[in-house]
């Protein structure tokens, strides 16, 4: 391994790309259009595999649930057309960002360090510095597959960016897999946090955040978009994001959140609020749970172990996280589901269904179940098929 420190070529970012939601619409359109060209020009092509998980099982189809429909206004006004929602996404986005805390400016022109280099099978990995908050540096892995052009490149987020690239726990290494098959690939992860278990970024500080910590992440990630989108061998059109468990949450929020991300891929977050599940914990101080000065034990809601934060506020004003997985259309997304995401979570993918139905779309929204909150090789290359259907290869 070479250990040394320069300077990545950094090109333009994104910045002047995709100003309104119309814009979006049509990276949608480049985008899907790309991936399912390249799936219908191949025998048994990768859409022929995933087109069964993008239906409910019959139980479920139609199924909305209790849940808040996304296609109605705060006041109650309905949605009836694609202008009426660009309203309510704005709409969303604000309710969610005065309940969360507002971003700082994203950093759309990073300055990246290389630390080391090594070659592995297919690709080149670098271990790299960037700033991911204004005020804080992150060390992760860029992954660099043999090739030319510009490509695809997935962003993974999980507790420490080695699990990811092969270096932790199986079945975890969504990043080793994808640039395997040619993606291009940053790591990342909260290392430090984990180690001092408290597991998420916190802005500017532990004692004074005003993000909740979730939101952070998820404004680390779109910096961390920007690295990618700079480099060379990058279509910044077509970035996505994957994660699982902790991961998945992240992914969830970054992708919902930052449209640049051109599709995402969740692996077990809980893609809904659920007080009875010890993992769909949205209510910890490192998710949605964060207030100065009050850190609760780790564990169920309890009258001894009460929440803290605007978690109890966005149950109080009955808002879910349908509302976030709306805000994906017409992005296509991928839920890979366990333990914590069993088959009827589709009464709450139904919203994300209708709302893509609106703007003209359909089979953006899939779901693959297994029963225990592991990924496994099925589960992963399922989530691999996605990438390469909706961005290309």
């Amino acid at each position: 391994m070479k250990s040394t420190v320069c300077m990545l070529p950094v090109g333009p970012g994104l910045g002047s790309v995709l100003k309104n939601y119309a814009g979006l619409i049509a990276l949608g359109l480049i985008v899907c259009a790309q991936g399912m060209t390249a799936a219908e020009e191949q025998p048994g092509g990768t859409w022929r595999r995933l087109a069964p998980y993008f239906a409910p099982p019959p139980q479920w189809a139609g199924d909305l649930g209790t849940y808040r429909s996304p296609l109605r206004f705060y006041d109650g006004r309905p949605v009836t057309t694609p202008a009426e929602w660009s309203l309510r996404r704005r709409e969303i986005l604000q309710r969610w960002h005065d309940r969360m805390g507002r971003w700082p400016a994203v950093i759309e022109k990073p300055h990246v360090e290389v630390l080391s280099e090594q070659h592995r099978d297919n690709f080149q990995q670098f271990r790299v510095r960037f700033l991911w908050l204004p005020n804080a540096t992150t060390e992760g892995y860029l992954l660099i597959p043999a090739g030319q052009g510009r490509r695809p490149a997935v962003l993974t987020v999980f507790y420490e960016p080695e699990t990811s690239i092969g270096l932790g726990k199986p079945h975890r290494d969504f990043g080793y897999q994808l640039a395997r098959r040619g993606f291009v690939v940053l790591s990342i992860g909260t290392k430090e946090a984990t180690e001092n278990k408290t597991y998420a970024l916190y802005y500017p500080s532990l004692e004074n955040a005003t993000l909740q910590p979730l939101s952070a992440l998820a404004y680390a990630a779109a910096n961390a978009y920007h690295v990618l989108a700079a480099r060379p061998e990058v279509d910044p059109r077509r970035v996505g994001v994957v994660g699982h468990s902790y991961g998945g949450k992240w992914a969830m929020f970054a992708s919902c959140l930052y449209d640049k991300f051109a599709c995402a891929a969740w692996s077990d977050p809980g893609i809904v609020f659920q007080q009875n599940r010890p993992a769909i914990n949205y209510w910890e101080p490192w998710y949605l749970g964060y207030e100065p000065g009050k850190w609760r034990t780790r564990g169920l809601v309890t009258p001894e172990n009460p929440c803290h934060g605007v978690y109890p506020r966005l149950l109080a004003e009955g808002l879910d996280l349908i509302e976030l997985h709306a805000l994906m259309a017409p992005r296509p997304f991928w839920v890979s589901g366990g333990s914590e995401d069993p088959p009827d979570r589709w009464r709450a993918l139904n919203h994300a269904v209708q709302v893509n139905a609106l703007l003209g779309y359909k089979d953006r929204v899939g779901m693959s179940n297994r029963p225990t909150h592991e990924p496994t090789p099925e589960s992963n290359e399922l989530i691999c098929l996605f990438f390469e259907n909706f961005l290309g290869k």
